[in-house]
């Protein structure tokens, strides 16, 4: 039988190794499963890459120097959808296969981002520190309703956000270099416009786009600047897509209202961050795909796609 070696890194594959030990024990799968906190350095993955025929990944640095490590490497497959942390070009050059799960979080995330909403929105989260400091404060709130959201990047995530805010009867502006389908518009009443006019315009700016060389940064001094002061951003997406040190600034200046980030440059978020401190921030670690029934999805369909590259590549494990 052939036996293919395969790294599993992402340690939400890893909970669920057992309910998938007898299909790799009959497909001829041997596992190498380190312990994983969040995700692997470059460093972490040198020494475990040297003998491995495909990986099951979460956002874990597979740079070319991994690649180079890794002569057998054929498949690697995502957990999830973003890959940026995943050199693509490093890999095609060498022939190595990168598989992701597309539209795999698309429910729990846009709830998240509805969540976020609805805290800054309706206060829940500071009237609730309010009492418990004995406080009886009634804080000012605002629906919905009578806000306007405007959502960057209108791809799966996006539309399905879209699509909650419109039952909110929000006003929503959309901006993505890939103009969403016309049907989709109408269907929620979206106004596609440019960067700066969602920026100026919007109560509530939520970003959906995945992370790239040109989107890098796409939320710095500049992009802030041009916000409403009571105006709140909403990141579920990537760290990366917002210049943390502005963002800081701009919430200790009272520049904009604030800020939901289940997201950050840095991951886990430093313990000496300046957004532990801030009274104007609602903080997540990176769980806006919390959802037992979305990850057993995006096992299986993780795992079928390495099964599927490793018959593909024909690779063997000598005995």
């Amino acid at each position: 039988m052939t036996q293919w070696k395969v790294l599993v890194s992402t340690p939400y594959f890893q909970e669920a190794l057992p309910a998938y030990a007898r299909r790799m024990e009959e497909l001829g799968i041997v596992v190498v499963a380190p312990a994983v906190h969040e995700r692997l350095s470059e460093a972490e993955l040198l020494p475990l890459v040297h003998d491995i025929d495909g990986a099951l990944c979460g956002d874990d640095r597979f740079t070319d120097r991994v690649f180079a490590a890794a002569p057998r490497l054929r498949i690697i497959s995502k957990w999830g959808t973003g890959i940026d942390s995943i050199d693509c070009d490093a890999a095609a050059r060498r022939g190595i296969v990168v598989k992701n799960v597309p539209d795999a979080f698309s429910v729990p995330v846009a709830e998240t981002a509805c969540a976020f909403l609805m805290n800054f929105a309706r206060q829940v989260h500071w009237t609730d520190q309010d009492i418990r400091r004995g406080v009886w404060e009634k804080r000012r709130g605002r629906t919905l309703a009578e806000s306007t959201l405007g959502i960057i990047g209108v791809g799966n995530i996006g539309k399905a956000f879209a699509r909650r805010a419109h039952a909110f009867g929000m006003r929503l502006l959309g901006y993505d270099a890939v103009a969403p389908d016309a049907a989709f518009v109408q269907e929620v009443g979206m106004t596609v416009t440019d960067l700066p006019m969602l920026l100026r315009e919007s109560d509530y700016v939520s970003l959906h786009c995945a992370l790239s060389a040109t989107t890098r940064h796409l939320i710095d001094r500049a992009a802030l600047a041009q916000m409403q002061r009571h105006a709140v951003i909403v990141n579920t997406a990537r760290g990366g897509l917002i210049d943390e040190r502005a963002l800081v600034d701009a919430l200790v200046s009272h520049q904009i209202g604030g800020a939901g980030l289940d997201v950050f440059e840095e991951e886990p978020l430093p313990a000496n961050s300046p957004l532990r401190q801030l009274d104007n921030v609602i903080l997540s670690p990176h769980n806006a795909n919390s959802s037992p029934h979305y990850w057993q999805l995006v096992h299986e369909r993780a795992f079928t796609q390495l099964v599927e590259g490793l018959r593909a590549a024909n690779t063997r494990v000598p005995s």
